[in-house]
């Protein structure tokens, strides 16, 4: 029976890697498998997921307005596809999130997303929370803090390195925007004041 599935982390879990050596291993049976990748993320090349220890693949570039449904109906009709992958779930949008789940509920794909749980300011992304709601399967992939405790919130930086509180939910980057960081080290950030931080830290 085909399961919708949601591996959730912080930055820099390996949650791309995954996505890509588990396409690989459908891949290397002769299997066909889709893979998507949302367009707003341009920090790689239109239409490619890229992991930092450098593994690619091509994949389709969705954009808001993206039906999944029917588009990945049209392909299963020509070619039998044997899983869905979808990188950076977290930017898909509610009603993509339950176009995917009909995918796996009337086509019978299972559908594996890959994303974050929630931004810079510890919310929930709107695709994330519907995957929290919607999927049979949730993972949380672990990464760590810089004090060695679980890395669960993601903080953004500004330009010299300091904790950025305000600003759109949705802003590219990567190792030079974003660290993942423990819960107790983002509510510092969040709540203490400069000399508190450096005596914290």
């Amino acid at each position: 029976m085909a399961k919708f599935y949601f591996y959730y982390a912080a930055m820099n879990a390996g949650k791309t890697t995954l996505l890509l050596q588990s396409a690989y291993n459908y891949k290397e049976r002769g299997m066909h498998t889709l893979l998507f990748t949302p367009a707003i993320d341009t920090r790689h090349a239109k239409g490619e997921i890229s992991s930092r220890i450098g593994l690619t693949e091509k994949a389709y570039s969705f954009e808001k307005n993206f039906d999944f449904y029917t588009y990945i109906k049209e392909v299963h009709a020509r070619e039998p596809v044997a899983c869905v992958f979808i990188d950076e779930a977290q930017f898909l949008i509610r009603q993509q999130v339950d176009a995917l789940s009909e995918v796996v509920d009337r086509q019978h794909i299972p559908v594996l997303t890959y994303g974050l749980r929630s931004d810079f300011q510890g919310e929930l992304f709107e695709g994330s929370a519907r995957l929290l709601t919607l999927a049979d399967v949730l993972v949380e992939l672990k990464t760590i803090c810089f004090c060695g405790h679980k890395a669960c919130m993601n903080m953004r930086l500004d330009a010299k390195g300091n904790p950025v509180r305000e600003g759109e939910q949705i802003e590219i980057g990567g190792n030079e925007r974003y660290i993942a960081v423990c819960r107790q080290h983002f509510k510092c950030s969040v709540n203490l004041s400069n000399s508190q931080k450096e005596k914290f830290y």
